[in-house]
C-alpha cells in the first residue's frame, strides 16, 4: 500500500465502452429529423443574411440622403465667382442679392463710361428682403414696379435703423483706439440720433388704416374674419419681417387677389412717401 498503490488502476471501476458499430444505418425518423434541423439552420442563415443586407441598404440610403442634403445646403450658400474669395460661403446667411457696383470713368462728360469697379473689382452681396421679391415678381410678370426706388430706399433705411437700435444697446471698448482720445458721449449721441430718427419716421407713419373692413354682416364674411391692416403693421411686416404683400393680406384674413393686392401696394407706397417727407406729391 502507500501512495503508489493508490494510483494503481482498479479493474472493477474502469469498464471499457464498446464503440457503436460503424455498419449500423440510421433509421428513417433520424434521417428526417436531421434534414429538418439542417433546413432550420439554412433558413436562419438566410434570414440573417437578409437582415444584414437590409441594414446595409438602409445605411447606404441614409448616407446618400444626408450627402444630398449637405450638397443642397452647400449649393444654397455658394458664392458667385465675381464676388471673389473674401466672402465665405454661409448657408445661414439666407437669400442674398449680388450688388452691381458701377463707376463712371472718363476725362470729360462726353467720355464717361460706366464700368464695374468695386473692391479689387469684386461685387459685394447683401441679404435679400421683401422688396427684392417684389422686384423679381414684377420682372417675371413684365409688370411695372410696385414701388419707386426712393420708396424702397426709405423702407430699407427704416429696417436698418430698427436693427441698429435693437442691437446697439451695449457700449464696448475697442482695442484699436484704446490709446487715442475719444468722447465717451459718442456712442450715446449716436444712439439718441437713431432713436430720434426712428421716432420721426414712426410719427410720419401714423396710426392710419391701410386696409379697412367694410360694413359687412358677419354671416357674409366667411369663416375667416377679416381684420383691418394698420399702416404701422404693414410697414413693419414688409420692412422688418420680410413678408410679401400676399402674406400680409392672408395674415389678416384677406384673399390675395388682384384688387386687394393693388390696394395694399398703394397704401404701402403712400406710407413710404410720408416717411420720406412727401405730403401731397407722390413719388410713384
Amino acid at each position: 500500500m502507500g501512495f503508489l498503490s493508490f494510483l494503481k488502476p482498479n479493474s472493477q471501476s474502469f469498464k471499457p465502452v464498446k464503440p457503436k458499430s460503424e455498419t449500423a444505418n440510421p433509421t428513417d425518423s433520424e434521417i428526417s429529423e436531421m434534414n429538418h434541423k439542417m433546413l432550420i439552420s439554412a433558413d436562419k442563415v438566410e434570414q440573417g443574411r437578409a437582415l444584414v443586407s437590409a441594414a446595409q441598404a438602409a445605411r447606404q440610403a441614409r448616407q446618400a440622403e444626408e450627402a444630398a442634403r449637405l450638397a443642397e445646403i452647400r449649393d444654397a450658400g455658394a458664392i458667385p465667382e465675381e464676388c471673389g474669395p473674401d466672402i465665405a460661403p454661409a448657408p445661414a446667411r439666407g437669400g442674398f442679392v449680388l450688388e452691381r457696383v458701377r463707376h463712371l470713368e472718363g476725362a470729360t462728360i462726353d467720355d464717361l463710361v460706366e464700368t464695374s469697379r468695386g473692391y479689387v473689382r469684386k461685387s459685394p452681396v447683401r441679404c435679400a428682403d421683401a422688396f427684392d421679391l417684389m422686384i423679381a415678381a414684377a420682372l417675371r410678370g413684365k409688370r411695372d414696379m410696385p414701388l419707386s426706388p426712393g420708396q424702397i430706399a426709405m423702407g430699407r433705411r427704416y429696417a436698418a435703423l430698427v436693427e441698429i437700435s435693437a442691437t446697439d444697446g451695449t457700449k464696448l471698448s475697442c482695442l484699436d483706439s484704446s490709446g487715442g482720445g475719444g468722447d465717451s458721449m459718442d456712442w450715446m449721441d449716436r444712439h439718441l440720433d437713431i432713436g430720434r430718427e426712428l421716432d420721426l419716421l414712426r410719427g410720419r407713419i401714423g396710426h392710419g388704416v391701410a386696409m379697412a373692413v367694410r360694413r359687412v354682416r358677419p354671416t357674409a364674411r366667411g369663416a375667416e374674419q377679416r381684420g383691418p391692416i394698420m399702416d404701422r403693421v404693414l410697414v413693419d411686416m414688409v420692412c422688418l419681417k420680410g413678408c410679401t404683400l400676399d402674406q400680409v393680406l392672408m395674415s389678416h384674413g384677406w384673399s390675395a387677389k388682384g384688387d386687394h393686392r393693388k390696394a395694399v401696394s398703394h397704401a404701402l407706397g403712400e406710407t413710404l412717401d410720408r416717411m420720406i417727407g412727401y405730403r401731397m406729391q407722390k413719388t410713384s
